[in-house]
């Protein structure tokens, strides 16, 4: 058996239990992993239904642009259909959005316009004010419009919502995703009400969003809106696919806790999925009070992890905005985690046979030398055979006369893999005063030692 064309592989996603990440939670949690669809993401589902429905209802004609407002994953899905349908696509995105995403939907012959995120719907300059121009202005256009477009939704009641009752037998008790357009709980949670209305449907929604307090107290407050990092999910207004009346309840989560549980998805359970389904994960374990051992939870994964590997899996990008804490060793800790040790030095005025002497009475390898109080050089074991060797006289030589550059100085705050680079055949150890200006040496062991008690 084949496929006719990569469109024919949307839908019947896989559903996977998940296990460590969700530990807390009582009851069951099955994750819809709608990464397999060919764009890796939910929104191919409601992109081809949308260009579908338009055909028929002849707003999209042979040879014409699908231009459309996007955060990546909805203008992946337009992109891919186009191909195959012959449609041109003409994108417009936020500045926020991750380049991988951009990057996609140029490798599919897209043209993307990257607009400011932080400017109200209505100003021109806006995602959504620049695709509605281009539409009035580029021939033979039709705007997708995922957000007020109800094929979006309907793509979901007749696809998403089905498969679940499907795969979960019936037993499905609450779906849980995030809110964008609306249409994946607007749609699935309609299907499922209708065969149960005991569901419960979730909405998970980031702060700098308005949809929460909308539901609460159907107050639309421009005071909730502020930028965010999270992608893919919340609005600044009200798109027509946001079911206020199926959605039950929507709960707010961090930049940083969707972040950082992005990562936690793919290190606990191996599933390589997206911010937003981060924020999913993040607002399932804050709500860990409402269920049950009973219950039967279904969350949406809804895109896949490889479109942020510059944000979201870059640990500089989370160390940037402080969501990742430091937590490399540094040579503060590698003394921390060891006995305290006595460095023994030697003065520059004293001989090689006092060297050889304090050497072997302490039982250690290399001596710094010390000329009125500072560090000028050091002298190891091999340094006083190698100079003996050539001339025995020389134990009676001052130390200056074989030594060799100190020690490399590092401060507390240097992390071990720094550290391990500056150690090498000819520096065995580096140094560093403590924080009451004490003399230390740290070695390769010291090293070794910190690494295996952590």
């Amino acid at each position: 058996m084949w496929y006719n064309n990569i469109l024919e592989t949307i839908g019947n996603t896989p559903l996977v239990k998940l296990n460590r990440v969700t530990k807390e939670i009582k009851g069951t949690v099955l994750a819809k992993i709608e990464t397999t669809n060919p764009g890796n993401s939910i929104k191919d589902r409601m992109a081809l239904k949308m260009i579908e429905d338009a055909e028929k209802a002849g707003f999209l004609k042979p040879g014409g642009t699908i231009i459309e407002g996007t955060s990546g994953n909805t203008g992946m899905g337009l992109a891919i259909a186009a191909v195959v349908k012959g449609y041109k696509c003409i994108f417009t995105t936020t500045d926020k959005q991750s380049k991988e995403k951009i990057d996609a939907l140029r490798a599919f012959g897209a043209e993307v316009i990257v607009c400011p995120t932080n400017v109200d719907p209505e100003d021109p300059r806006s995602y959504y004010s620049v695709s509605s121009r281009l539409e009035r202005e580029v021939p033979n256009a039709w705007k997708a419009n995922q957000y007020d477009n109800l094929s979006n939704t309907q793509a979901n009641y007749e696809q998403v919502g089905p498969e679940i009752w499907k795969q979960t037998a019936g037993r499905v008790t609450h779906l849980v995703a995030g809110v964008g357009t609306g249409g994946t709980l607007s749609g699935a949670g309609r299907f499922l009400k209708e065969k149960n209305p005991a569901i419960k449907v979730i909405g998970i929604d980031p702060y700098g969003s308005v949809f929460k307090k909308y539901k609460e107290t159907r107050i639309f407050d421009k005071a909730e809106i502020y930028p965010y990092i999270t992608e893919g999910i919340g609005e600044d207004f009200l798109p027509k696919n946001v079911d206020f009346d199926i959605i039950d309840h929507f709960e707010k989560v961090t930049d940083k806790d969707a972040a950082l549980m992005t990562r936690e998805i793919a290190r606990k359970e191996g599933i390589f999925a997206g911010n937003s389904s981060g924020a999913v994960i993040a607002g399932l374990l804050q709500m860990k009070e409402r269920f049950k051992e009973d219950d039967l939870i279904v969350v949406v994964i809804h895109d896949h992890g490889s479109r942020y590997m510059a944000k979201m899996y870059n640990d500089d990008w989370l160390r940037e905005r402080g969501f990742l804490k430091e937590e490399r060793l540094t040579a503060k800790n590698i003394l921390e985690l060891r006995e305290r040790q006595e460095i023994v030095t030697i003065d520059v005025g004293q001989t090689v046979l006092e060297a050889i002497n304090i050497i072997k009475a302490h039982n250690i390898s290399q001596l710094p030398v010390i000329q009125q109080g500072m560090v000028v050089g050091k002298v190891t074991e091999s340094d006083i055979l190698e100079n003996l060797l050539d001339n025995p006289a020389l134990k009676s030589s001052r130390v200056e006369e074989i030594m060799t550059k100190p020690f490399p100085f590092v401060d507390l705050a240097t992390p071990v893999d720094r550290i391990s680079s500056l150690i090498s055949k000819e520096n065995f150890a580096v140094m560093l005063e403590d924080e009451v200006g004490k003399l230390e040496v740290i070695t390769q062991l010291d090293i070794i030692n910190a690494l295996s008690r952590i």
